[in-house]
């Protein structure tokens, strides 16, 4: 019988992951992805060893091989962020960043079937400023009856037409799950019920990093009370388009 360590923490009702046991095939692969230290492997099965050190983002949910990880919410210690790797915390300055400033750069140019790209040449087809999730205001214009892409921010470096194939015609918020504090589906959840959002893409790396982006945009639509059509793209470290 394995005790889970509590520290002397507020305890707050907040989402946790929960193992099944019986499903679990003692793998690993739950406690290599969450980099927080949350999971250990004791006598070949995984365990929530440490629920402060559970950010509740869920990036060990989409490696589990068996269905064995799901959510609940509960009361638990809050998310010690001092505890976890320092360079997870990323401070806000207190001060009105100038990069911040909300600005549509020019007017997307929608390109017809009998027109070629220039590959010579590539231009930009970001259409908004800024792009990063945590500073774009949930009511800016250009949200409003937009095809709406959210990207992990690796994914551009990692496919090389990532503006032509994913950012053309889209306003674009890019992101880290694992480098972002806090939780994303509150943001998107302010984003999509005060605008008219007419689809989302979700372009995330294939890395466990990766998982709780788009849980976090399907809770958000489901909290936002709207239909709005979802696709996930998911991408290989390679370039590779993987599903």
């Amino acid at each position: 019988m394995v005790e889970v360590y509590r520290q002397w923490r507020i305890l707050m009702i907040r989402q946790m992951i929960t193992i099944d046991e019986e499903k679990c095939n003692g793998c690993g692969l739950c406690a290599s992805a969450c980099q927080e230290g949350a999971i250990a492997m004791i006598h070949g099965k995984a365990v929530l060893v440490r629920e402060d050190y559970c950010d509740g983002l869920g990036n060990c949910l989409p490696v589990c091989p068996t269905g064995a990880i799901t959510f609940e919410e509960r009361e638990a210690p809050s998310f010690n962020h001092e505890a976890v790797a320092q360079n997870m915390e990323k401070e806000m300055p207190a001060f009105s960043c100038p990069g911040s400033k909300t600005k549509i750069m020019k007017e997307q140019h929608k390109t017809t079937p009998s027109e070629k790209v220039n590959l010579e040449k590539p231009t930009s087809q970001l259409g908004q400023w800024p792009v990063q999730i945590k500073l774009a205001p949930p009511n800016a214009a250009y949200f409003n009856g937009c095809d709406l892409l959210i990207a992990a921010d690796c994914s551009a470096y990692a496919y090389a037409d990532f503006h032509n194939t994913f950012i053309k015609n889209h306003v674009t918020l890019i992101g880290c799950p694992k480098l972002d504090s806090g939780d994303y589906a509150e943001k998107f959840t302010e984003i999509f019920a005060n605008n008219d959002i007419r689809s989302i893409t979700v372009v995330k790396m294939e890395v466990p990093c990766c998982g709780g982006l788009d849980y976090a945009v399907k809770r958000a639509i489901e909290a936002s009370q709207k239909i709005i059509p979802l696709a996930v793209v998911t991408l290989s470290t390679e370039g590779e388009i993987l599903r």
